[in-house]
């Protein structure tokens, strides 16, 4: 007994701090709470969805043949002009392709011009003819790609705009078709936001919803949108499908192409079921949670199908189509079943 005192004195010196031992509480102890009517509503969907700013015209340059790039005349960030010279090839090679292809064709013109008048004195026969107006045909042909592929082993700017990335430096080995520089055209097309969205909301959006747009980057302004298209695939990495939202984006307005931005998709498919306050909803996971009602005086825990989300509110579709009462407050301490009295 005298071993146990040291262990018993500080726990009865505990208790006489605390007031004594807490009183059990009883499973039949009503719970207050307070608790809301429920009535369905019908209200425009919003969407919310995130992604990147950038031009409808953004293009990948390159040139048409390959070759060692001579110069590359713009860096990225700079802005260009249409017509503008922004890079080039060494053009050696080329421009030796281009110089047989014309002698190539004096040949076969001269060729030609000795097959007619051997035809007219009757030396040479029609077929022979024939022959050297196809020769001469297809030589120049091969001179007219000659120069088209000079011309195209420069790159120049279509339209105003700016330099997004810059992908080869001088010097560099470019084969037909690689990357060069990637542009858009600021000056004159439309800025989008390029979002990705889940199954279960692009079935909600559709070509024309109005949008608000904003950006971190722009705090306190808000820019106007619509939605301009949708895809009809999913990405296989992402497996989101993909909107573009047009923003009229004033001319006031530093907008730059990979800005990240934020949208609300005002949806013309109306929401129909109920919009509860957030803290009501308990154990929220996807499109599933649960919430208490009131039935019989008694809490029952409800399952519902999630749809939505608001600052204040969740949207509920389907669950509450038997209840009349919802429980708002005083959530955490109940159980299924628990019962309840009203806290005024």
């Amino acid at each position: 007994m005298r071993h146990l005192l040291p262990l018993l004195l500080p726990a009865a010196l505990l208790l006489h701090a605390c007031g004594g031992a807490p009183e059990a509480t009883t499973a039949t102890e009503a719970v207050p709470v307070r608790t809301v009517k429920l009535a369905r509503t019908e209200r425009p969907q919003q969407v919310a969805v995130s992604g990147l700013f950038s031009t409808d015209d953004e293009s990948v340059l390159s040139f048409k043949t390959g070759g060692i790039v001579r110069s590359v005349l713009v860096r990225e960030g700079d802005r260009v002009k249409a017509g503008q010279l922004l890079a080039t090839l060494d053009l050696t090679e080329i421009e030796a392709q281009v110089k047989q292809a014309e002698l190539g064709l004096e040949k076969a013109t001269r060729d030609l011009q000795r097959a007619e008048n051997l035809h007219r004195d009757s030396v040479a026969s029609l077929e022979q003819l024939q022959n050297a107006r196809t020769a001469q045909e297809l030589a120049a042909q091969q001179y007219t790609a000659a120069q088209f592929n000079r011309q195209y082993s420069q790159i120049r700017a279509g339209a105003d705009g700016y330099v997004l990335r810059k992908f080869m430096q001088e010097g560099q080995l470019a084969g037909p078709g690689t990357p060069v520089l990637q542009v858009n055209g600021a000056g004159r097309g439309t800025w989008v936001l390029k979002a990705g969205i889940a199954d279960k909301d692009w079935a909600r959006v559709a070509e024309g919803d109005s949008a608000t747009v904003t950006s971190d980057a722009l705090p306190g302004r808000t820019l106007r949108g619509v939605v301009r298209s949708r895809s009809m695939g999913a990405d296989p990495a992402s497996g989101q499908f993909q909107v573009e939202i047009a923003v009229e984006a004033a001319g006031d307005i530093p907008v730059a192409s990979g800005l990240f931005g934020k949208a609300v998709v005002r949806t013309r498919l109306p929401f129909q079921g109920w919009a509860v306050p957030l803290e009501s909803v308990l154990d929220g996971d996807g499109s599933r949670g649960y919430v208490f009602t009131v039935q019989g005086g008694k809490a029952r825990r409800t399952p519902v199908t999630l749809v939505g989300l608001t600052p204040t509110e969740v949207l509920i579709s389907a669950g509450l189509e038997q209840s009349t009462d919802l429980v708002v407050s005083g959530s955490a301490y109940l159980t299924d079943g628990s019962t309840i009295t009203l806290n005024r």
